[in-house]
């Protein structure tokens, strides 16, 4: 059977760079690569706040570490090789634009360990999970760099023959430590007009009672406050 094998490498001129690594080396380098990236999907699922959480997305995180532990694998050393793979690889586009610069760090995060297991550096990635890990749950466990003060987004439908301009002016100072017009758009085919403010209410102002107090100056037309828009995906 090696002879034969040896025989068709000799005639076809094809040269098998398997030996450069070893059966351990990519079984070992694969098989921690899919335990480090699933618990870092893992982790990337129980900390996710918003409403853009997609199962393919963790897929994603795992096989992604997986294959670049292939990739690095077969680079070696070999700096043409990895030119080669790195003038391939540029022609993939992704078409889905990433919702969240968290998600963003995740792909890193799982991409830089598929690294360390390509590149035969077990103990580092395997510490450096522990602690990037541990610096993820300690910084959504405790909420850090949260602000105390989210502002809202008020949208306000106006017949278009209303004036707007000073309208709500004595309101926001009552009900709010801050307000900003941030759009006016032509709605219902042009029959109203919809602004849209970004506000802060004041602590012991209720949403209802400002919602009432703002549509007895519009008209009672259709008034929504969208809040927690801070933190979650639209």
């Amino acid at each position: 059977m090696e002879n034969l094998t040896e025989a068709i490498n000799n005639l076809f001129q094809v040269q098998d760079l398997t030996g450069t690594f070893s059966l351990l080396d990519i079984v070992l380098g694969l098989s921690l690569s899919f335990i480090l990236t699933a618990l870092i999907g893992f982790i990337y699922k129980k900390t996710h706040k918003g409403t853009s959480y997609t199962q393919s997305y963790v897929h994603t995180l795992v096989l992604m570490g997986m294959v670049v532990c292939v990739i690095m694998l077969i680079v070696g050393s070999n700096i043409a090789r990895a030119f080669s793979l790195v003038g391939a690889l540029s022609i993939i586009r992704f078409r889905n634009a990433v919702k969240e610069t968290r998600d963003v760090g995740f792909i890193f995060f799982a991409m830089a360990i598929g690294m360390a297991m390509g590149t035969k550096f077990y103990l580092m990635g395997i510490i450096a999970t522990a602690i990037i890990i541990l610096a993820i749950m300690i910084m959504s466990r405790f909420d850090w760099y949260a602000r105390p003060v989210k502002s809202q987004i008020l949208k306000i439908q106006l017949n278009n023959n209303q004036d707007f301009e000073n309208l709500f002016d004595d309101l926001f100072v009552k009900h709010t430590d801050s307000s900003e017009l941030i759009s006016v758009d032509s709605v219902r085919s042009g029959l109203l007009t919809e602004l849209v403010y970004s506000v802060t209410l004041k602590q012991k102002i209720k949403r209802q009672e400002f919602i009432s107090a703002v549509k007895k100056l519009n008209g009672n037309l259709n008034v929504s406050l969208l809040t927690g828009y801070n933190s979650t995906d639209l």
